[in-house]
């Protein structure tokens, strides 16, 4: 009975904004046959270290992430903090 574990990039997709959604699958095999299968989700921000991703995220980031598309991710996030900060909060009984 041989044991293995691998972590595989999944999922890519690429949002409007510049995002990169990110699945990460986990694989157990045993004796070559499949034993399990695990997801992780995470999304990274334009501007965001990707040093330590999988090469292929690497590359989308690389091909997406232009200094226009950092600046204007890093412009909205500015102009919706000041929104969130002026929303009432909800009042509890």
């Amino acid at each position: 009975m041989a044991l293995e574990k691998q972590t595989l990039v999944g999922s890519l997709g690429v949002n409007e904004s510049g995002t990169i959604n990110v699945r990460t699958d986990t694989v157990i095999s045993d004796d070559g046959v499949e034993a399990s299968r695990s997801h992780h989700r995470k999304v990274l921000a334009p501007g965001d270290d990707v040093s330590g991703e999988d090469a292929k995220v690497q590359a989308v980031a690389g091909a997406v992430w232009t200094d226009e598309v950092v600046a204007a991710y890093a412009a909205a996030q500015a102009a919706a903090a000041p929104a969130a900060e002026e929303a009432p909060a909800e009042e509890s009984e």
